[in-house]
């Protein structure tokens, strides 16, 4: 008995020690790793400028602000804006920086975006309102993104709130310190106001855009199980923030050293550090937005897992997603393999943007994006499917590949085509229209005699311009904006009809 209890507590002893020497190692590669990144930021960083480092202090947050009411929130958001102002005016005008940058209301950002106005919350209402819709935009973007659903909807009568998430539209800087709880509390506050001025029996509905796209599906997921929260009558997703990589989660530890007060470790903040060019688009990118995304993925996962358990995804209304198979930001797999694969109904519906299946391009191609459509295929989901792809290899001709959950399959023609020496969608593209006056990347495109973001190419040499070359060719609109625009028509014009 002795000599098993003596064996008993070695092995013990001995696991301890392995799990200790496990903790050490584990906390060892965290702080090698936060060492690296610091370094990295530190010397390979550019110079920090105003709109990295001020802060504005009267921007939302949950813990001071959540028992606001919407128009709370927007007169918030107005003296916001006012404060803004205020700091803008105290820069150095001189500086070149600052003379090309979304700051300056004189500069080229401003002309192109006709003063940048959508940069905050807004909403459309038209005379007698037969629906209600609450939007809400990505990280580091702005209501701007969804500006064209909104006026999709809009067109069929429904009145459309376009929400701003904490910590956007002002300053980089404002995303250090936001919190996807921030971003949680504004959306339960526009969804209640929305619920209370709907009419009995009028559709709701709730969507958004990459991370807005999580943010909508965590409040669906939750009205399922709490009778505070209006459930909506549909979700429309844009590119939705599902899954992130694992490299994510690296987040919460490489700014490790910013909290050393010494101003240059306030790099360590940042992941990069760009010319702010971009009118309702912040360019540089801090480590806290990298954090409060991945916790809202995992927020969003977790709650999934919970409905799928408790039997209530059935209840779920329904979901449409648009996603380009080709999602360089947070890839097509978590729309497909972690939302959609949950959902055992033919009214949810996947339109996936397949790249361009030119013969002529085929050699260029990775093959991922054929085995993401065909897989899927193969597993004979009992959600509806789209494919958005070509008629044939030797075709530039666009039609709609649906596949019913029964099985049944049909090809449907379209009048689009692929524009020339276009390969594939991607995920900052979905939203816009092709001649969108900012983004769009038909030559004309802009305003005021500028022409759009989505329209510049200009070549060189890597280091000639203050940005990197290669971030100009990836589209910034879509071509086929008006497949979106007809099938979220079709939808409204159904659900308003059983309304009705």
């Amino acid at each position: 008995m002795s000599s098993l209890f003596n064996f008993t507590a070695s092995a013990s002893r001995h696991a301890l020690r392995w799990a200790l020497r496990g903790v050490t190692l584990l906390v060892a590669l965290c702080l090698a790793i936060a060492l690296g990144f610091t370094l990295y930021a530190v010397s390979a960083l550019p110079p920090l400028k105003p709109w990295h480092t001020e802060r504005l202090d009267g921007e939302f947050t949950a813990l001071r602000n959540s028992q606001l009411d919407l128009a709370g929130y927007l007169q918030l958001e107005d003296r916001l804006f006012d404060e803004l102002a205020r700091t803008v005016a105290r820069w150095d005008t001189t500086d070149e920086a600052f003379m090309h940058s979304r700051f300056n209301t004189r500069g080229p950002p401003n002309v192109l975006a006709d003063g940048a106005r959508h940069n905050r919350s807004y909403r459309l209402s038209p005379p007698q309102p037969r629906g209600a819709a609450l939007l809400m935009h990505g990280l580091t973007d702005s209501p701007y993104s969804m500006k064209a659903l909104a006026e999709s909807l809009h067109a069929r009568g429904f009145d459309v709130t376009v929400l701003r998430l904490p910590g956007h539209g002002t300053l980089p800087s404002m995303m250090v310190e936001m919190s996807y709880r921030d971003w949680v509390a504004a959306m339960k506050i526009a969804a209640r106001d929305i619920a209370a001025h709907t009419g009995a029996g009028q559709p709701f509905y709730i969507g958004g855009y990459s991370t807005g796209g999580t943010l909508a599906l965590l409040y669906a997921l939750e009205s399922l199980h709490d009778p505070a929260l209006r459930r909506p009558d549909r979700v429309l997703l844009l590119s939705p923030a599902i899954e992130l990589t694992p490299v994510a989660a690296l987040a919460n530890i490489i700014d490790v050293a910013s909290v050393v007060p010494v101003p240059v470790l306030e790099k360590v903040r940042w992941q990069e550090i760009v010319s702010e060019f971009d009118p309702y688009k912040f360019n540089s990118f801090p480590v806290n937005a990298s954090r409060q995304v991945n916790r809202a993925t995992r927020a969003l996962r977790r709650e999934l897992e919970r409905a799928e358990s408790a039997g209530r995804l059935a209840q779920m209304p329904p979901v449409a997603a648009w996603q380009s198979v080709v999602d360089a930001t947070v890839g097509a797999t978590g729309t497909v393999d972690t939302l959609f694969a949950r959902l055992r109904d033919p009214r949810h519906r996947l339109i996936l943007f397949d790249v361009n299946r030119s013969s002529a391009l085929r050699s260029v191609q990775r093959p991922a994006a054929r085995e993401l459509i065909e897989r899927t295929e193969r597993s004979r989901p009992a959600y509806s499917l789209d494919i958005v792809t070509n008629a044939a290899t030797n075709s530039d001709a666009v039609m709609v590949h649906r596949r019913a959950s029964d099985g049944a399959v049909t090809d449907q023609a379209t009048a689009a085509v692929w524009p020339p020496d276009l390969v594939s969608l991607g995920h900052v593209a979905l939203p816009f229209p092709p001649d969108d006056p900012v983004y769009g990347f038909r030559r004309g495109s802009g305003r005021g005699g500028i022409p759009s973001i989505g329209s510049w190419l200009l070549r060189g040499e890597s280091g000639a311009i203050t940005f990197s070359l290669g971030s100009l060719t990836r589209l910034r609109s879509n071509p086929f904006w008006s497949l979106i625009d007809d099938q979220v028509g079709a939808m409204a014009d159904a659900d308003l009809a059983t309304a009705r």
